[in-house]
């Protein structure tokens, strides 16, 4: 399945709200000891472990830091994935890296906030200032009512729909994703429609990285909740219900000068199992 200097490396099996991760320790296992056709095998759902992503989290810069480095699942590296954060957290306290009621979390994208001391299991990423979403001027669908470009770490387009079941998630997603006006590399497309409440919102996503659908975004969830307070359709914070059926709470504050600020990303980080590469 992959190179033989990768026989033997522990590794977790990580959830949240359906977006999965194999998660390594990097003090273990480096990402300079894999190839992209490593990460691609361990992520492959019928020949592999499975999984939307693969992470490596190790000691981070300072005392109390944790580093944490993202692959997609076609073997790209990201910036960041804000479901892949919340694992990270979560992982990170387990195997005592950091304290769990807080800890600073370093990506690509920047060094966050977070912390995995609830109750009820869920873990907490603080991200940084998200500029107001930018309306596209794409051509819209059957069943489509407007879109917006927002950039949380890395580049989401967020449509508004009328009902996300009725969405060709795979086929329109792959059209937008690869569409010019979402930039030289593409964008995350996110399908939103409303729930139960001007707080409740319903989301698809078809994510970058992996060419398809994954249950749940995290970044993707912050970037909707962002686009529905600039169109004046949802009200913060409110609850992303997910295709996996979890919900991702966003905070956030609209300031004077249109920014989103003090942006907090709540969801589930859950281990499923420990193993080894065989």
């Amino acid at each position: 399945m992959v190179g033989p200097d990768l026989t033997g490396t522990p590794i977790y099996k990580m959830t949240a709200s359906g977006n999965d991760f194999v998660m390594l320790d990097g003090r273990v296992s480096s990402p300079d000891d894999w190839a992209a056709s490593d990460v691609q095998a361990v992520c492959a759902r019928r020949t592999g472990v499975g999984a939307d992503g693969l992470v490596f989290i190790m000691p981070g810069s300072t005392s109390g830091a944790v580093r944490m480095i993202y692959f997609n699942s076609d073997g790209s590296r990201a910036a960041l994935c804000g479901n892949a954060a919340l694992c990270s957290t979560r992982l990170a306290s387990h195997l005592g890296f950091a304290n769990s009621l807080g800890m600073k979390l370093e990506t690509d994208a920047g060094t966050y906030d977070s912390r995995a001391a609830r109750e009820d299991g869920q873990a907490e990423l603080h991200l940084s200032a998200v500029a107001a979403p930018v309306p596209v001027d794409i051509p819209l669908g059957p069943g489509e009512a407007r879109a917006a470009l927002v950039l949380v770490g890395v580049p989401h387009l967020v449509v508004l729909v009328d009902d996300v079941a009725q969405v060709d998630v795979d086929g329109r997603g792959r059209s937008l994703r690869n569409d010019r006006r979402t930039g030289p590399e593409g964008a995350n497309v996110n399908f939103v429609a409303p729930g139960a409440s001007p707080s409740e919102w319903r989301m698809r996503t078809y994510e970058r990285g992996v060419e398809g659908e994954t249950l749940a975004c995290g970044t993707g969830a912050v970037g909707a909740g962002c686009a529905l307070a600039e169109w004046e359709i949802g009200v913060l914070p409110l609850t992303i219900w997910t295709e996996s059926g979890r919900g991702l709470d966003v905070r956030a504050q609209k300031t004077p000068s249109g920014l989103y600020e003090d942006i907090w990303l709540v969801g589930e980080a859950r281990i499923v199992f420990r193993g080894v590469i065989i």
